[in-house]
């Protein structure tokens, strides 16, 4: 169960700062260093202390685009930034933690549970990657490799120095990293394996959420789609994205003419009450495995077994 924060909107006003970058905190951009260390901080505002030159990096003014080197010291002005809230209950902490599937002295995978964020925000105060800063306090750096929607369960990577997330970014980047979902789709799926490749675009429905769509002018993306097995009037999908676009699986299988189970974004209204009754709890997707090369070459391998509710539902339509 995800937790609300009664907090959402504490804030408090902090002084000038000064920052003395390390080795693993080179490399990023300044702006994005910026955001980590004024938490719920408008974005506007960020950019307006760059351009006014409140921010300083070694005395003088930078552009937002600048790379930080280690040795740079980084003058933060006073600003209006999100009150730190309480900290998480016990448990859910010791729940993230029995979630690592994998740990070395770069990265963390977890097996995540559908429910839970992959951070904070809207109203939610913890999500995955607050839960394991709380839980390891001394991995200051941790940060997501990538994102699983907040339905959507299995495997997670994050990296615990910042060197480690350049590099894992730079090997999606270069289409070094193997990722596999699980999905359950509406109907018969009997056209074979399918690339599906259709631009998609991030829109804002009134309410500020977002809503994708294949559009023309959106961002390249494309997703490998097969059959693994037939249950009844559903079809038990193969995924592999070979982008990362938002809700890319979701909706290139709604273009294919096959909405996802349970989907009450993108899905079939009608098809969607007919599965909850027949029991099904969620959207039926699950990230079942991800793979990248190690800094030696080695393929680095994460699997989840499918989601307990899911594979529940699967049997009752066997």
């Amino acid at each position: 169960m995800q937790e609300k924060s009664p907090e959402a909107h504490a804030q408090q006003r902090t002084g000038v700062r000064k920052v003395r970058i390390d080795a693993g905190q080179a490399g990023q951009r300044i702006d994005n260093f910026l955001r980590r260390e004024l938490p719920g901080l408008p974005k506007g505002r960020l950019y307006r202390l760059l351009r006014r030159g409140e921010v300083r990096v070694n005395g003088g003014r930078v552009r937002a685009e600048y790379k930080l080197a280690a040795g740079d010291e980084v003058r933060i002005p006073p600003a209006r930034i999100k009150a730190p809230g309480a900290a998480p209950a016990a448990h859910r902490t010791d729940d993230i933690l029995r979630q690592v599937i994998y740990e070395d002295k770069r990265v963390i995978v977890i097996d995540k549970p559908s429910g839970l964020a992959v951070h904070g925000g809207s109203g939610i105060s913890h999500g995955a990657i607050e839960l394991l800063r709380h839980a390891r306090p001394e991995l200051r750096d941790l940060s997501l490799v990538h994102r699983l929607d907040r339905e959507t369960s299995g495997c997670l990577v994050l990296a615990k120095r910042r060197s480690v997330l350049r590099t894992l970014h730079a090997k999606f980047r270069e289409g070094q990293v193997e990722k596999n979902y699980l999905a359950l789709c509406v109907g018969d799926w009997q056209i074979g394996e399918q690339l599906i490749d259709a631009p998609l675009l991030v829109t804002h429905r009134q309410g500020g959420e977002r809503h994708v769509i294949v559009d023309a002018d959106g961002k390249p993306a494309a997703t490998r789609i097969r059959l693994s097995r037939r249950y009844r009037d559903y079809s038990l999908l193969q995924c592999s994205p070979l982008t990362g676009r938002t809700h890319q699986i979701r909706v290139h299988a709604l273009a294919a003419g096959f909405p996802l189970a349970g989907d009450e974004r993108y899905g079939d209204p009608e098809a969607n009450r007919k599965l909850k009754k027949l029991g099904l709890p969620r959207l039926f997707l699950h990230a079942q495995s991800i793979a990248f090369p190690d800094d030696s070459g080695n393929d680095l391998h994460f699997t989840s077994p499918l989601a307990a509710d899911l594979d529940a539902f699967l049997t009752k339509l066997r």
